[in-house]
C-alpha cells in the first residue's frame, strides 16, 4: 500500500483565499485565545465512539434511572455515526466493529428502534456475519449478562479476593494500570454477585445460523494453558466461594472504590470505571439516594454535550492537556511570556497541581507528590505526560507561583522513572505482563510500561529546565535510541502512531544535545521525508497499530502534519519537505483559523480505542507554524 492508496485528505475550502504562513499563524493564534474560558484553561471535545453512549443506556436502564429524553437524544447521536452498512467503527472512517456495534444496536432497541427496522436489519446481518455475541469481547458480554442475555458461567472470572494479593504477588491489583485496576476491581464485585434484570425484548436476531469460534487472542504457549487451567479453576471456585472470605473481600473491594471517588463525582476521570464502580457500589447497596452514588450520577452530567446532534459522553475530559499544550503553541507563535492569556493560564495550572499521594505512591512510597493530571479532578493520578508538558509550559511563563510547582513535578517526574531508564505515564514499573494474558482481559492494554512518546517528553522537559547533561537524562536518552524502529521512526503510544512518536523523539533528542547530523536523526528525517502524502501533509491511519501496512499511512491530518513538521525542523530542515507541509497547512485553514480534522489522532488503546482530541487540530498547527517563522 502506498500513501496514495490512503483515505481522503481534507480538501482546501474553496471560499478562502490561501494564507501566508504569518497569516495563518495569526489567524490560529487569534482563533485559541478566543477559545480560553475566564478561568484560564481551555478544553477541546475529547471524541469516541458510541460504546461510551451506549454503556450510558444501559446503566440508567440497570439503576432504572433512564429517562425518555436522555434516550431520544443519545439514540439519535448514536444512529448519526451508524455507517452505511449498518455497523459502527471504532474511529472516523475505521473498520466496522462487531463488539462496538452489538452495543450500538441494544441502545437503540432500548430506544425502541425495531428490528425490522432498515438501519437495524443491517446491523444485524453484520453481527451475525461475524459471529453474533459469542464473539464479541468480554467487556460487551458483561454487559448482557447483567441484563439476562448471556450466561453468568460463560464469562471469565475475577474473584473481588483479588484485593487480598500481596503487592509482590502476581496479579495483585497494584500490577494492573491504574485505567484496569480502577476497572477491574468494580468488576470484580459485579462478577461476584452476577445480578441479571432482565431487558424487555430479546436479541434473537443476532444469533448466526452457525457455530462460530470464540473471540480469541493469538495463543502464547504454555501461558494460554495455565490460565486457562487458573479460569477452570476459579469457576469452580466461584461455585462455592468460602463465604466469609468473599464477604470480606467484598467489603474491601467497595471501601477501596470509594476511597477513589473525585471531588467531581468520576474514577479516574475516565468512563469505564465510573460506570463499573457505580454499577458496583449499587449492587453493594449503595442506594440511588447514597451521596457517593449521587456524586457519581451527577458528575456525569459534566461529561454530556447536546448538540444538534443529539447526546453523547466524552469518555474523559482533557482540560489539563489541552491548556498547557495551547500555552506551548502560543509560546511557540510568539505571544510574550507575561502576556494575560498565558498567565491566567499558568494561575489555573499551578492550581492544579496534585499535592498528595496516590496510587502511584506503592512503587514509588518515598517519593514527594507533585505534578498534573489530565483532568479538572484527578488526585489520585498525577500522570508523568501532563507534568512533562505543564512543566515547559511554566518555564516559558513568568508567574510568581511558578517555580515552586515547576520544582516539585520535575522531582515527582523523575523520581517516576521505571528501571530500564523509560517513562510510563502513570506508574513506574508497571510492566507485569502476566495481566495481559487472563481470559478476561481481551479489550485494551492493561499495562502502562515506558512509551517513546511520554519518555521523550520527560526529556524535552528536563532540557528545559537545564537539565540535559544531567545523568537521569542521559540514561533516559539511551532508552530513546534503544527504541527507534529499523526504519528510523519511533512506536507512539498515545498518539497515532508512528509520526506521532517520531514527531516527539526528534524534538526532545534534539534539545537533549543529540546533533542533528547523527545518524539517528538522519534515518528518522528520512522516514518522515519518505511518509509525506503527495498533497504535501503527513497522516497515520489509526490500523497502523495492527497492520503494519498502514504504518506512515494515511489521509493528510493537520494534528500529524504538525507533529512531522515540528520533527523536521527541530533537526534542522527548511528544505521542500518543510515548505510543502507549511503550504499544506496554510491552504486547508478555515476562514476562522482553525482545521477541520474528522480522522482520530489520538490513542486510549493501541489497537483497540481511540481519541479525536477537538484541540489538536489547532494547537500543533500553531506550534509548527510559530516554529517554522522563528526559524526553529
Amino acid at each position: 500500500m502506498t500513501a496514495t492508496q490512503s483515505p481522503e485528505a481534507p480538501r482546501p475550502p474553496e471560499a478562502a483565499q490561501t494564507r501566508t504562513a504569518a497569516e495563518a499563524l495569526d489567524a490560529a493564534r487569534e482563533h485559541l485565545l478566543l477559545l480560553q474560558s475566564p478561568e484560564g484553561w481551555w478544553k477541546g471535545e475529547l471524541q469516541t465512539n458510541v460504546t461510551m453512549d451506549a454503556e450510558d443506556l444501559l446503566l440508567r436502564e440497570f439503576l432504572g434511572i433512564r429517562t425518555g429524553g436522555d434516550t431520544y437524544e443519545a439514540a439519535r447521536w448514536i444512529r448519526s455515526q451508524q455507517a452505511a452498512d449498518g455497523t459502527w467503527a471504532n474511529f472516523h472512517d475505521g473498520p466496522p466493529d462487531l463488539s462496538t456495534t452489538v452495543e450500538a444496536y441494544v441502545a437503540l432497541r432500548l430506544a425502541g428502534d425495531q428490528p425490522d427496522a432498515g438501519h437495524m436489519i443491517r446491523a444485524a446481518a453484520y453481527v451475525r456475519s461475524e459471529g453474533g455475541v459469542p464473539a464479541t469481547r468480554v467487556f460487551t458480554r458483561f454487559w448482557l449478562a447483567m441484563f439476562g442475555r448471556w450466561p453468568w458461567d460463560e464469562l471469565p472470572v475475577l474473584p473481588p479476593e483479588m484485593m487480598y494479593l500481596p503487592r509482590w504477588f502476581p496479579l495483585n491489583v497494584y500490577d494492573w494500570a491504574c485505567w484496569a485496576r480502577q476497572t477491574i476491581v468494580p468488576l470484580s464485585v459485579v462478577g461476584a454477585l452476577r445480578p441479571v434484570r432482565p431487558l424487555p425484548f430479546g436479541l434473537d436476531e443476532l444469533t448466526p445460523d452457525y457455530d462460530v469460534p470464540r473471540r480469541r487472542r493469538r495463543a502464547l504457549p504454555g501461558w494460554d494453558e495455565a490460565f486457562g487451567t487458573l479460569d477452570k479453576a476459579l469457576h469452580v471456585y466461584e461455585r462455592r466461594p468460602v463465604k466469609a472470605l468473599r464477604r470480606a473481600a467484598l467489603r474491601r473491594a467497595g471501601e477501596w472504590i470509594i476511597a477513589r471517588q473525585e471531588r467531581d463525582g468520576s474514577w479516574g476521570g475516565i468512563q469505564p470505571p465510573w460506570v463499573y464502580s457505580l454499577l458496583a457500589l449499587n449492587l453493594l447497596g449503595y442506594g440511588l439516594d447514597h451521596p457517593v452514588i449521587q456524586r457519581g450520577l451527577d458528575g456525569l452530567e459534566r461529561f454530556t454535550i447536546r448538540d444538534e446532534k443529539g447526546r453523547r459522553l466524552e469518555a474523559c475530559q482533557s482540560p489539563v492537556w489541552d491548556t498547557v499544550l495551547a500555552m506551548n503553541a502560543l509560546a511557540d507563535a510568539g505571544l510574550p511570556s507575561g502576556h494575560p492569556a498565558l498567565e491566567r493560564a499558568a494561575d489555573w495550572v499551578i492550581g492544579e497541581e496534585v499535592k498528595g499521594p496516590g496510587d502511584w505512591s506503592v512503587r514509588r512510597p518515598g517519593l514527594p507528590p507533585g505534578g498534573w493530571a489530565f483532568e479538572f479532578d484527578n488526585d489520585c493520578y498525577p500522570d508523568v505526560d501532563d507534568t512533562a508538558e505543564a512543566v515547559i509550559a511554566l518555564n516559558r511563563v513568568r508567574h510568581p507561583r511558578a517555580e515552586p510547582a515547576i520544582e516539585r513535578g520535575v522531582r515527582w517526574m523523575a523520581g517516576m522513572v521505571s528501571g530500564d531508564g523509560g517513562f510510563g505515564a502513570f506508574d513506574a514499573d508497571n510492566t507485569r505482563a502476566l495481566c495481559r494474558r487472563l481470559p478476561f482481559c481481551d479489550f485494551g492494554e492493561v499495562i502502562d510500561p515506558p512509551s517513546a512518546d511520554v519518555t521523550a517528553h520527560v526529556v524535552e522537559a528536563m532540557a528545559h529546565r537545564g537539565m540535559a547533561d544531567s545523568l537521569l537524562v542521559k540514561r533516559t536518552v539511551v532508552w530513546l535510541l534503544k527504541a527507534q524502529e529499523a526504519d528510523g521512526s519511533w512506536f507512539g503510544r498515545w498518539g497515532a502512531n508512528h509520526v506521532y512518536g517520531t514527531g516527539a523523539v526528534v524534538p526532545a533528542l534534539i534539545a537533549a544535545g543529540v546533533r542533528p547530523g547523527k545518524p539517528v536523526i538522519r534515518d528518522a528525517v528520512g522516514w518522515l521525508e519518505r511518509h509525506q502524502r503527495d498533497d504535501g501533509g503527513w497522516g497515520e491511519d489509526l490500523r497502523s497499530y495492527r497492520d503494519r501496512s498502514w504504518v506512515g499511512h494515511g489521509a493528510s491530518t493537520p494534528s500529524q502534519t504538525a507533529w512531522a513538521l515540528i520533527a523536521l525542523l527541530a533537526a534542522g530542515e527548511r528544505g521542500p519537505s518543510v515548505e510543502r507541509g507549511i503550504r499544506w497547512l496554510a491552504e486547508r485553514q478555515r476562514p476562522d483559523g482553525t482545521w477541520d480534522e474528522e480522522h482520530f489522532t489520538g490513542t486510549g488503546f493501541p489497537g483497540d480505542f481511540y481519541i479525536n482530541y477537538h484541540l489538536y487540530r489547532l494547537v500543533f498547527p500553531l506550534s509548527a507554524l510559530g516554529r517554522y517563522l522563528k526559524g526553529v
